[in-house]
């Protein structure tokens, strides 16, 4: 279907490629790559990893929930250029130790106790920079 235009509600099952413009209302489910230019509302929600113990905060979830099993270790690469990453401590079984490849702000986040949070976006020139913090010793 080549450069069509609807005037009512449209449904896909396959999906939409190219430029989308005008308002989109209702629910967006999947995969959405690109540009998004003009208001948003409504709740942004991304997916969510669960960590427990030492190891990598991934890049892939939005979000990383922390449940420390003693003094853990955690690791978080290098991201892409404006990628947002929220990580919080939800169980402490000791301090959670982040290590970021780089950082901006120091060269570690420390998770002492339960609700303690970041927010960090990545610039390819500083590394992880520090967005929001609650309750998280950097250093």
């Amino acid at each position: 279907m080549a450069n069509t235009t609807f005037s009512g509600p449209v449904n896909s099952t396959n999906g939409f490629v190219g430029a989308v413009t005008g308002n989109v209302t209702g629910n967006v489910t999947g995969d959405l790559t690109g540009n998004v230019t003009g208001d948003l509302t409504g709740a942004i929600t991304g997916s969510v990893q669960s960590l427990s113990g030492a190891g990598a905060v991934n890049l892939t979830s939005l979000i990383t929930e922390v449940t420390t099993t003693g003094a853990d270790a955690l690791t978080l690469a290098d991201g892409s250029a404006g990628q947002i990453k929220i990580i919080t401590m939800i169980v402490d079984g000791g301090d959670g130790t982040l290590t970021p490849t780089t950082f901006a702000n120091g060269t570690t986040i420390t998770f002492n106790d339960v609700g303690d949070s970041v927010m960090l976006v990545y610039n390819t020139t500083v590394g992880w920079a520090l967005v929001a913090n609650t309750g998280t010793t950097v250093a």
